[in-house]
Parts: C-alpha cells; structure tokens; sequence
C-alpha cells in the first residue's frame, strides 16, 4: 500500500478521534496531566477550540495527504 495513502488514512483517523474526545470529555483522558496543562494555559473553552481547530488540522492534513498519494 502506498505510504501517502497510509498517512492519509492516518490522519484521517486521527483528527476524528481529537475531534470526538473533545466534544465528549471522556474522564479518564480529560484528567490527563497535558490536558489539565492545557486548561490551565488556557481556559476551558480555549482548549476545546485548540484541540478542535488540531482535529480540523489534521483531516486537512489527510486530505492533502490523500489527493497527492499515486492511487
């Protein structure tokens, strides 16, 4: 399999799975110490829109990824 498509796939799956966690703040990972950093940096609601706009990123990031790959 094409390495770009992998990364797409990749990415894809990735930024998915930021967005989720973020809308639905699953404790056992909201209460991470990185996490807990980020909320005191900057704000609740500062961080869901950082770790939203990162999730955003990173399906760009997979799209590009994916309409490069040599398919």
């Amino acid at each position: 399999m094409e390495p770009l498509l992998l990364l797409a796939i990749f990415l894809f799956a990735y930024g998915a799975f930021v967005i989720v966690i973020t809308i639905f703040k699953p404790a056992p990972i909201w209460k991470m110490a990185k996490i807990q950093g980020f909320i005191k940096l900057l704000g609740e609601k500062g961080t869901v829109i950082f770790f939203i706009l990162f999730g955003i990123a990173a399906i760009v990031g997979g799209y590009f990824a994916y309409i490069n790959a040599d398919l």
